[in-house]
């Protein structure tokens, strides 16, 4: 039963991967509306021949990469319960601890080495293929310490919310969604407090700008934004990749503006401010505190239906899965395939309320700095350094984008600035 479960599983991901590839390679091309052919919205004016091929195999690669990876993840997850891993890791646990909480961080270790192991192919080839394209320029070394870094936080982090789902789990195999649902509260603004100051740091170097005419530049605006900044900080990401980016992290006294330094040095003062300016239309409309209060919702249901789901399959299929009761640590892997699963399909949903947020931005940095040709040229530089795909195909842009595409972000802010320049003229 269980060698014929995992077959018609495989048998599955290999017709839903192929059918994947047919739709990225071959039917899934995003063309350029006739209209805007030739306008400054249309790649081929801002990219020469090679960045576009460039553009378009490394877009195609990474986005069938986000589709076959993550049901390779179930996948893993999958095995790790029929080959009988789980009862495995549990058992090992069991002896080396008495208290549940030790038992379950020992599980979580286990559970996450052999994940992180099986993915690392994976992993390196994603690394791989950014240095190819041009947008790494990492060093292996340093590639190696970011993933034991991630290891390490990722364990500390599972470590502390899986033994606390599973002790509320024997306590209460009824309401335990529930009461994960009410502490996970505290616990995200917590983390979301600390992680400009504690997490992010692991991993690059943050300072205040260095070139302080225009740090004075942005104060200036932030001032006429009636936003409270003292700093605008700078992250060292020049040794990691070409890419450039700017963002807004953290909530309360520790909400950082945060600058890549790879954008500090490939864009004008002009083209910075508007990013900025975009920045802070984030902070003006408070869409941090908007993304958690909606991250706590999607919490409450996600887990309420987490809970539904586990509780049918091992009452179904237990003996396939190799899990007597939801509350034993082994139903571990079963939890994470569930919650994985739930945040793929609804990741539609929640992109399409961050793209309404980012638009709402884009038009925040317009109305702030009235710049429409740094919006312009600042967009079309970000996408010549990212590769980006500027009109992708539906399904990628449902499941991916939590931008708004290239294309409509570059040829709204043009199409306001001829709208303008129209009534001008009148």
């Amino acid at each position: 039963m269980r060698k014929k479960f995992l077959f018609f599983t495989l048998l599955f991901y290999g017709i839903y991967a192929a059918c994947m590839y047919v739709y990225i390679f071959h039917m899934g091309t995003g063309q350029i509306p006739a209209s805007l052919k030739g306008s400054v919205a249309d790649p081929a004016v801002f990219m020469s021949k090679h960045e576009l091929l460039l553009s378009e195999e490394y877009s195609k690669i990474r986005n069938y990469l986000f589709f076959v990876v993550t049901p390779f993840e179930w996948i893993i997850y999958l095995f790790i319960l029929i080959a009988g891993l789980s009862r495995l890791f549990e058992k090992w646990a069991i002896s080396k601890a008495k208290s549940t909480v030790f038992r379950t961080a020992i599980y979580v270790f286990w559970l996450n080495f052999i994940s992180y192991v099986l993915l690392l192919p994976i992993r390196y080839y994603s690394y791989h293929l950014s240095m190819e394209y041009g947008i790494s320029n990492q060093k292996l070394f340093s590639w190696l310490k970011e993933g034991w870094i991630d290891f390490g936080v990722n364990y500390i982090m599972s470590a502390i919310v899986m033994a606390t789902i599973y002790w509320l789990m024997q306590k209460s195999l009824k309401n335990w969604w529930l009461y994960t649902w009410l502490l996970s509260i505290p616990f995200t603004i917590f983390v979301m407090f600390v992680q400009p100051v504690v997490i992010d740091p692991l991993y690059n170097d943050f300072y205040p700008l260095q070139n302080k005419e225009l740090e004075t530049k942005i104060l200036t605006l932030a001032e006429k934004a009636n936003i409270p900044a003292d700093h605008v900080y700078e992250v060292n990401m020049a040794e990691k990749t070409n890419a450039m980016n700017a963002y807004v992290t953290g909530i309360g006294n520790n909400s950082r503006i945060v600058l890549w330094d790879t954008t500090l040095n490939n864009l004008t003062d002009r083209e910075i401010l508007f990013i900025m300016a975009h920045e802070m239309g984030h902070y003006v409309e408070k869409h941090i505190y908007y993304g958690v209060a909606g991250y706590i919702l999607l919490m409450l249901i996600g887990l309420f239906l987490t809970a539904k789901i586990m509780n049918w399959s091992v009452r179904h299929y237990g003996s396939v899965l190799r899990v007597k009761k939801v509350s034993n640590i082994s139903s571990m892997p079963l939890f994470l395939l569930i919650t994985s699963f739930l945040l793929f399909v609804s990741s539609p949903v929640s992109n399409i309320v961050s793209r309404y947020q980012e638009e709402r931005a884009d038009q925040y940095a317009i109305a702030l700095t009235g710049d429409h040709e740094a919006a312009v040229s600042s967009f079309q530089k970000l996408t010549k350094a990212g590769l980006s795909e500027v009109n992708p195909p539906r399904l990628i842009k449902w499941f991916r984008y939590t931008h708004p595409p290239m294309l409509e972000r570059i040829y709204t802010v043009y199409d306001k600035s001829q709208s303008s320049n129209e009534g001008n003229n009148k």
